[in-house]
């Protein structure tokens, strides 16, 4: 395995475990993760929102 995989493989995992540590102590909930979902749609589909078209979830 080249270094770059490795190093690659180590921050995936450490991302990984730093977001089932937020999740468990509250810090990610589901309205947060809707909230930015709510934002990136917003975002990638600006052009929409400009049409008058809403993309709140729910």
């Amino acid at each position: 395995m080249s270094r770059w995989r490795l190093r690659a493989l180590i921050v995936a995992v450490y991302v990984v475990v730093g977001l089932y540590v937020a999740w468990v102590h509250d810090y990610i909930t589901p309205g947060l993760l809707r909230d930015v979902a709510e934002a990136l749609l917003a975002v990638f589909l600006w052009f929409l929102v400009l049409l008058g078209i809403d993309l709140h979830i729910g």
